[in-house]
């Protein structure tokens, strides 16, 4: 945990609460309800724990923005060392983030991240550069693409609301919209390198294929312990083949 949060990048995860029947229906009914939400749960706290690893390299605070409010307590399970909660205030994902921006960045944070919860192998790099970008002199945007066209995660350093406007919000056309904004505001864009979120069970697949044969690839994707411990569990009385078989 930072000292001074003037020196230092505040990394949210903006997550909903786990909850069965609410979370990651698009891989149902490969996944059961149940099963669905306890990915979600480990999807999240991966991603704290990841937010936590690129805190021992850069001056980083982690945070869980959450929704709805009043869910804390389903969040308490999830936290890891030094994670704190900041609660939403509006609904919708446009006011989420703006909101979480704002809630962040008045505490006063040089800087502050946004990252889904989708992408739990998200290499730690990734976040460590981000923060090291929002570190420099001088107003910026960071902006993580995803490749199904959105992003994965949006930095910056002040708060500037035309970031989440107009967008065509869960659309191909998130990240090119957010550049256009960034352009509107004078901004130069800090682009990261792509990376996926899991949202479908082609995705899912991926998941399963970078836990089950690692390698030493460039940049090295995060170990998502918790999500990878759900899916051997997961697999372990079927067949090695069963996964594929939900293309």
């Amino acid at each position: 945990m930072s000292l001074d949060r003037a020196d230092a990048c505040a990394i949210a995860v903006m997550a909903k609460a786990p909850r069965v029947g609410n979370s990651k229906t698009r891989l149902m009914p490969f996944l059961s309800a149940e099963d669905a939400a306890r990915i979600s749960a480990c999807f999240i706290r991966d991603a704290a724990e990841n937010i936590a690893a690129a805190a021992a390299q850069v001056p980083i605070d982690g945070y869980i923005a959450h929704t709805p409010p009043g869910a804390a307590a389903e969040f308490s399970a999830l936290l890891a060392p030094g994670t704190r909660l900041v609660p939403s205030r509006r609904p919708g994902l446009a006011a989420s983030l703006h909101d979480a921006a704002a809630d962040l960045l008045r505490m006063g944070y040089g800087g502050v991240c946004l990252i889904n919860s989708d992408s739990p192998t998200l290499p730690t790099e990734f976040l460590a550069d981000a923060a090291r970008a929002l570190a420099r002199p001088g107003d910026r945007l960071v902006l993580g693409p995803a490749e199904d066209g959105g992003y994965y995660l949006i930095g910056m350093k002040r708060l500037h609301a035309r970031l989440f406007e107009d967008i065509a919000w869960s659309t191909e056309a998130v990240f090119a919209q957010t550049i256009e904004r960034a352009g509107e505001i004078g901004l130069e864009p800090v682009v990261l390198p792509g990376w996926y979120d899991i949202d479908d069970i082609r995705t899912l697949q991926r998941l399963w294929s970078e836990i089950a044969t690692p390698g030493s690839p460039r940049p090295r994707p995060y170990p998502a312990r918790h999500t990878a411990a759900f899916l051997h569990d997961f697999l372990r009385a079927r067949d090695p083949a069963w996964l594929a078989a939900g293309q």
